[in-house]
This record gives C-alpha cells, structure tokens and sequence, in this order.
C-alpha cells in the first residue's frame, strides 16, 4: 500500500480549502462561535479540525472511505488483518475486545496485574475472571506478567474458559513471553487478548520487545497517545486470524463507543502511522541512543539504581524489557517516591510517569531529545543533592505476594452492582469489595469488586495514602472509609 498517503489528513486539508458552511455539530462552528479568550489559548486550528466524521470530513453515505483506507493502511503498517481506530482511548478498546471474546458469566482467563479498564470490562459484562498471578519479585516488591506457566495450568483447569488476557508492557516496561502465551492459547482453541496499551511502538523497531501480532496475538490493543505520536484517546485494536470475529468486534465497539468521533483523533493516528513507516527506524535508533546514555548517567548518580534486564529479566521474572521506560529505584537515597515525584514537579517544573514507595520512572519516546534528556538529569542530579530534605520516607507497609491475592467472593459485577455501604478502614477486613481500589499510576487494582478484603491489603491502602499514594476510583480517596457490600 502507498504509506505516503495520509487520507484523513487529506481530508482535512482539503474541507478547509473548500470552505464549507456546515449547519450541524459542533456548534462552534469550526471556531467562529468559540470565546476569543479560549482561542488565545487554544489557537484556532483546534477549531478548524474539530468536524464531524460523517456528513463533515465525509459524506452522509462515507462514500470517500476516508477513515477505511487510514485503517487498512495502519493494519498494513503493522502487519495485522484488520485495524479499528478507537478514540476513546485503549480503555473502551479493552473493553470492546472483551466483549468479542466472552460474554455474561462466561470465562475469561485474566492475569490479576491487569489494568481498571479490564476491571470495568468485567463489571460491564458480567464475565467471570479467572485470575492468573503475576510474577512477584520478593525483593523489589513488583509484579511482572505471568509466565507461560500460569496461564497453561489455568486454562487446564478452565477448559470452559472463552480466551485469555495478558498485560504486556506493563507501566514499568516489563514484557510477558507471549509466543510462549500464544502458544498455550492456541493449543487450547481459544484467542489471546494482549494488552499492549504501552507499546504502541513496538512494531517499528527490531530492538524493541517482539509486539503481540509478530507473537501470535489474536487481538491486541495499543494506545498511541502513550508512546506513539496521538492525541489524548488516540488507540487502535489490531486483529489477525479468525478466532475472534471482525464483524462481531467491531459492533462491540460500536456498542460503547461514541457516535460523534473526533477527526481530530482520527487525523492523529493517520499521520503517525505514515511517520512511522517513512521514519519509525532512524527515530527509535536515536531514542534508544538516548536512553542507553540517560541510563549510564543517571546510574552514576548518588542513591539511584536504574532498573535494567539484569534485574527485571529472569525465569519467574520478566520476559523480556522496554529500554525507554526508565525505572529508577531511590532506596539508595532512603526516599519516597510519591515524594520525590512531587518534589520534581514543584522544584524543577518536571512530570514523572510512574511513582510508588521506592521508585519513579521516566518514559522515554521518540519525540525526546538532548534536550530534554539534559533537563531530566539536571533534575535528577538536584534530587539527589537535596535528598536529605524529603528524608525519613513514609513507610509503606508492602504486603507479601501471598497476602496480595485476595480471594474473589462474588462476580465483580455482582458486587459492584449490590446492595452496599460505606464502612471505616480499620472496620472493612473480612468485607467484600464494592468498589475498585486503585493506586493510580499504573492503574493496577490493588482489590476489585467482589474480593474479600484482608487486613494486610487495607494497611498496605492507608500507609500507602499516608505517604502520597493516590486512588482516585474510591468513593472516598482518603480511604477513611470503604465501599463493601451489605452482609446477607
């Protein structure tokens, strides 16, 4: 296919040169309604591009087939059958390919390190979750995909189960062997779902990770607005085979989807998969250039550790790595994470990706440059000369991984749709969840509907809250209460 052909962008480009006068949405009217005072901020292009997708860029009929050809184009970029531009972001697009493999109180095969959006998949659907454990290093205190392993001895014991989903990359670059995941699912007869809403970039480079269709996926979902060159919402769902149907896809997205999708969104994903193709290679040679330097230096600062293969990548850890998510570990500081990322923000104007109770993380992209990898340093360098001032760290109280799992009691639909109540902290051990308790990011539910809370996981929620943990999903984020079923 021809992928200098950008044939939403080129939509766009010529509704502006013809000057069209719509009387529909938006009522802004490509900007002429819009308060000057936003257009000072916002610029007036935004407006311009805002249109609506049929009976706008395109026809009443889509006759033009604009947003078909951008689609076909990104599945040939990538090497897919089928590519479906989503822009409500890899949270409905998780969501969609749930639905596609499983329905109400079917199975699903799920690894427990999945992110909300699969959570509210399951309450959306009704499906039941069979959940696989993660990897848990005892030592770092961090979870990596399940091994092939888990999820054989699941599906064994699941024979009923519709398909299965894996997270992979996680947050934190961790990578799950999925040819070997693959491999089980197939065996079985049911399709694999691979999470992939961080590696949108991974087709485009041989040093990075293997991406989920190269490894056998059925469907996998990207976000590009993460790695990529998207908008906020930007996702595409990919699918290959016939173990999932097309057809019955994409009606499960047109089911929670909008009507009114942004051409904006769409015009994103169509020119970053042009970038892609033309330049994908020489731009990832100079971010992974970037990152092996960003590594060395910031490994010679005092205190701080940067995670690498040799930690993350071993039997019963991690499969494989994403050298552009920089995890960086302050133990050697004696500092908080959530602290230091706040400290960053405040002191030197820098946002971090990932927090927690001894780490903060850098994600790197293409779009990085010395530049910005100086400005980083800087900072970090800084930290680590003021470490004294964010120091004793609040303790977290980390339970062991056995005391993690907690035990699923009702579906989380069930639950999160039953009689409930709001119930102290210290008054909730032994309850059942109502409401999904997430330290956000990542965005890992640490409980979700329908399991029985346990005294370690609810010391873990308030020390961790003490020391600047943020769960916005609670109905009360100071978690000085808990949402729980009513007992019968």
């Amino acid at each position: 296919m021809d992928h200098s052909r950008a044939p939403v962008l080129e939509a766009l480009a010529n509704h502006r040169r013809n000057s069209r006068t719509a009387f529909t949405p938006p009522g802004h009217r490509q900007g002429r309604g819009v308060d000057p005072r936003v257009l000072e901020i916002m610029g007036p292009d935004v407006f311009r591009s805002d249109l609506l997708a049929v009976s706008g860029l395109d026809d009443r009929t889509s006759s033009n087939g604009y947003l078909e050809l951008a689609q076909e184009l990104m599945a040939d970029a990538v090497g897919a059958d089928h590519a479906f531009f989503s822009t409500c972001g890899s949270s409905l697009s998780v969501k969609s390919v749930m639905l596609s493999a499983a329905g109400p109180h079917e199975k699903l095969i799920v690894g427990r390190d999945a992110h909300k959006s699969v959570v509210s998949g399951l309450i959306l659907s009704g499906i039941e979750p069979i959940w696989v454990d993660p990897q848990w290093d005892p030592e770092l205190h961090l979870a990596h995909p399940p091994g092939a392993d888990r999820y054989a001895d699941r599906i064994a014991e699941h024979p009923d189960a519709k398909g299965a989903l894996v997270t992979s990359p996680t947050p934190y670059g961790t990578c799950a062997d999925l040819v070997a995941v693959a491999s089980e699912c197939h065996a079985a007869g049911i399709p694999l779902i691979v999470d992939e809403a961080w590696g949108a970039h991974l087709p485009f480079h041989r040093d990075l990770p293997t991406w989920a269709m190269d490894a056998g996926a059925d469907v996998c979902v990207t976000s590009v607005h993460k790695m990529g060159s998207g908008l906020e919402q930007t996702s595409v769902f990919h699918l290959q085979g016939d173990r999932i149907d097309p057809i019955a896809l994409k009606q499960r997205e047109d089911l929670l989807g909008t009507t009114s999708p942004s051409v904006l969104v769409y015009a994103a994903l169509d020119g970053w998969r042009r970038q892609m193709v033309q330049h994908g290679q020489a731009l990832y040679d100079h971010a992974l250039d970037l990152a092996r330097g960003l590594r060395a230096d910031i490994e010679a600062l005092d205190g701080m550790h940067v995670h690498g293969r040799e930690d993350f990548c071993a039997p019963g850890r991690a499969f494989d790595l994403d050298p552009l998510q920089l995890v960086i570990d302050l133990s050697g500081l004696g500092v908080c994470g959530y602290a230091a990322a706040d400290w960053l923000r405040d002191r030197h104007q820098v946002d971090l990706h990932v927090s927690d109770h001894r780490r903060i993380s850098a994600q790197l992209s293409h779009a990085d440059d010395s530049t910005t990898a100086r400005t980083l340093l800087d900072a970090l360098t800084d930290l680590s000369a003021h470490a004294d001032s964010l120091r004793p760290p609040a303790k977290v109280a980390v339970p062991d991984p056995e005391d993690l799992r907690l035990e699923q009691v009702l579906l989380p639909r069930d639950a999160f749709f039953a009689a409930r109540e709001e119930v102290p902290l210290d008054k909730a051990e032994g309850r059942i969840a109502a409401e999904m308790l997430t330290p956000y990011p990542p965005g890992i539910p640490v409980a979700v509907p329908g399991e029985r809370l346990t005294a370690p996981v609810l010391e873990y929620l308030r020390s961790g809250v003490a020391a600047g943990m943020v769960v916005p999903d609670a109905a009360d984020p100071d978690l000085a209460t808990v949402r729980v079923t009513v007992r019968d």
